[in-house]
């Protein structure tokens, strides 16, 4: 999205709470073009116990964004539904990467941690100062069941 809000991070930008017409002021729109956006997938509110739409200030945003790219850069609606869809799936990646490369730095950690209790650190086998030119042929069983 081009325009983030500051506290994305902070559980309040994902909550529920505001009112459609509340969320329809803050985003400069009609509460119908709220209710219209819904209905074609482009945001999700949350619902009332009564049914009625809860949009969180992240739909906020993502409304202005769904303003934007159809008045500002001429995009029909079906395409703005497919940019947030796309803007989302990198969203997710973004954050599984982040994640992986948490674990790798845990795992790299760990690993040299290992090493550093290691008797002979940085090899699998005691040290020997003899070499081998031994050359050792792999040949796989002959299944039986032939």
């Amino acid at each position: 999205m081009s325009e983030e809000y500051v506290g994305s991070g902070d559980p309040a930008y994902e909550a529920k709470v505001l009112m459609i017409s509340v969320a329809a002021r803050m985003a400069g729109m009609h509460p119908q073009t709220l209710r219209q956006y819904d209905r074609l997938g482009l945001v999700q509110p949350g619902r009332a116990a009564g049914g009625g739409r809860r949009y969180s200030v992240r739909d906020v945003v993502l409304l202005r964004e769904v303003q934007r790219l159809s008045q500002d850069d001429g995009i029909n609606l079906a395409g703005v539904k497919r940019i947030i869809g796309l803007e989302r799936l990198l969203e997710q990646a973004q954050q599984r990467v982040a994640r992986l490369e948490a674990e790798l730095d845990a795992a790299y950690r760990r690993i040299a941690e290992l090493e550093a209790l290691a008797t002979f650190p940085g090899r699998d086998l005691v040290p020997t100062n003899r070499t081998s030119t031994a050359l050792v042929v792999w040949r796989p069983r002959r299944n039986p069941e032939r």
